[in-house]
């Protein structure tokens, strides 16, 4: 138990990092047994420590101070926010614009690799922390942030990922057969794909749509990359590969047709950026076409709030802090550093947590 409390204070996500983290680029990649052999299994016992001891570990929280926090959106970002500032006695309620907590962990990663249970467990965890939830509810719409700061609360959190896709720019795009990752990993369910299943992209992404679109069918699925090799990790690209997903490197698409798509070989010409060599383009039958090549921050928030800017990244601008433009308005995960692990964003949610904490102790108190 007292391994398990160490975990969850040095990482409140440490059940779900355990799963679906690149260990073997973070924790086991850095571990010295395996500069000689094989890296001690990190993940697996973290896993087994921190799934085991979840549901009863001691939940430790200071007396509530008073001060209300907003935290809009319940990724591993807004969850991580949430539970310190909880913990150390600000009143929290989290506006999430689902009906469930875990934005991207819940919608965009396969129950096959992180099952939805987890996040249910810790919905009742951050309930017994006395955080509240404002499910189904989009701050930007009805309500802005303004209106957050005129109810009294004195800091405001977003959190809500990077939902947008990006798009490939080519012909072909809106047509009825091609989808985009993030849409598709939403609610596989509703999706028919058919046999052949072309997917566009080398990331994590990639491997979950292709992993899923077999558990759901389709027989010929074929991830086409623009280099030479994926930017997946090692593992997953290997669970790919035992479910029968193909590869095809050095491949990028030039359109998209009603029955497929044309492919054409690609290059890397001497600064390491990627050509393609379009006079070799060849026509590849596909029954759907599904683009994973990667998110950008969706702009709501930026539309209702004018105080808020975005840098030329396309996702929030903060300072050093954590804050954003708008004073009080913080900001950390995917909607500040683009598509990235959720681990990333948990290491940097917990100093974000400690700059909002510095910052609303600094404020006036009530009556002064």
């Amino acid at each position: 138990m007292d391994a398990a409390e160490m975990l969850f204070e040095n990482n409140p996500l440490s059940v779900i990092c355990s799963l679906v983290c690149d260990h073997e680029k973070q924790c086991e990649g850095h571990c010295i047994r395996g500069i000689k052999g094989s890296p001690i299994s990190i993940g697996a016992i973290e896993n087994y420590i921190s799934d085991s001891c979840f549901d009863r570990i001691a939940l430790k929280r200071e007396p509530k101070n008073g001060m209300k926090v907003g935290v809009i959106g319940s990724g591993p970002a807004g969850i991580t926010i949430a539970i310190l500032l909880a913990s150390r006695g600000y009143m929290v309620t989290v506006f999430e614009v689902k009906d469930k907590i875990g934005g991207i962990m819940r919608y965009g990663i396969p129950e096959f690799r992180l099952p939805k249970s987890i996040l249910d467990r810790y919905y009742k965890r951050m309930r017994e922390l006395g955080i509240l939830f404002r499910p189904n509810f989009a701050i930007g719409g009805s309500l802005s942030i303004q209106d957050l700061f005129k109810d009294g609360y004195k800091s405001v959190f977003i959190g809500t990922g990077a939902w947008r896709p990006r798009h490939l720019n080519i012909p072909g795009e809106s047509f009825g057969n091609v989808h985009y990752a993030i849409n598709y990993l939403n609610n596989p369910d509703v999706y028919e794909l058919g046999n052949d299943v072309a997917i566009i992209g080398a990331g994590n992404s990639a491997m979950d749509v292709a992993r899923t679109a077999i558990r759901h069918g389709s027989r010929n699925v074929t991830i086409y990359v623009r280099r030479d090799s994926c930017s997946a990790s090692a593992d997953e690209l290997q669970y790919a590969q035992l479910d029968g997903v193909r590869f095809e490197y050095n491949k990028a698409p030039t359109r998209i047709t009603d029955d497929g798509l044309y492919i054409c070989d690609t290059h890397q010409d001497e600064n390491g950026h990627t050509v393609l060599d379009e006079a070799t383009a060849k026509f590849v039958p596909a029954s759907t076409i599904i683009i994973s090549v990667s998110q950008v921050p969706q702009d709501r928030l930026v539309n209702r709030d004018k105080e808020l800017q975005l840098n030329e990244k396309g996702t929030l601008k903060v300072d050093q802090n954590g804050e954003t433009t708008m004073p009080g308005v913080f900001a950390s995960g995917d909607v500040v550093t683009g598509a990235a692990t959720v681990v990333a964003a948990v290491a940097y949610s917990k100093k974000i947590a400690d700059d909002m904490d510095r910052y609303m102790q600094s404020l006036p108190k009530d009556g002064q």
